[in-house]
């Protein structure tokens, strides 16, 4: 059994899907039966333990369970419209960053950092992190987020439940560009 292939279905169901059946608006919820089950039209040896072995070997974090493992969800990265999740409004560091491609990069600089068909602006905690990001789309590029001004600035920033700091949309003026070697 594939996992990684697994893996994206279940992000698509819980992050992507438009079918009413999967996702509670209010949390981002999916029972675990439900997407079991519809796991199971494509991977017939789906089962719980296989979702939890997803869960737990999940370097990102991108998932997590409610205390009785009957519901699940994505903890970030949603492009359904409405979807509330619960994440916590911390004092930030004083940077924080944002990996994108550098072909991308004339169009950020001119219309700031948005989050194009998610809901957040994602936004990592470290250098390392967001070169990972930014590699994935391209030649990667480096966007260094003066995280205090933002937010003395009356801005809000969110940080999910696996650590990815979240923000609706970054304007030019708080971030310079790190160009990666």
């Amino acid at each position: 059994m594939n996992i990684s292939k697994i893996s994206k279905q279940l992000s698509y169901l819980l992050r992507h899907s438009m079918d009413p059946q999967y996702i509670d608006l209010n949390g981002g919820w999916a029972d675990t039966d439900k997407i079991i089950e519809a796991l199971k039209s494509t991977y017939p040896d789906m089962s719980i333990a296989i979702l939890e072995q997803i869960v737990a070997g999940d370097e990102k974090g991108r998932y997590s369970f409610n205390d009785k493992h009957n519901k699940i969800r994505a903890n970030q990265g949603h492009s359904i419209p409405g979807i509330i999740i619960e994440m916590d409004n911390p004092q930030p560091p004083e940077f924080l960053y944002h990996g994108t491609a550098t072909r991308f990069l004339s169009s950020i600089i001119e219309q700031g950092i948005r989050p194009m068909t998610r809901q957040f602006v994602h936004i990592s905690p470290d250098v390392e992190t967001a070169v990972k990001v930014g590699r994935r789309h391209g030649k990667p590029v480096v966007l260094v987020i003066n995280a205090k001004d933002f937010v003395a600035d009356g801005n809000k920033l969110y940080l999910s439940s696996n650590g990815v700091w979240q923000a609706e949309y970054v304007a030019p003026k708080y971030f310079t560009v790190k160009h990666i070697g």
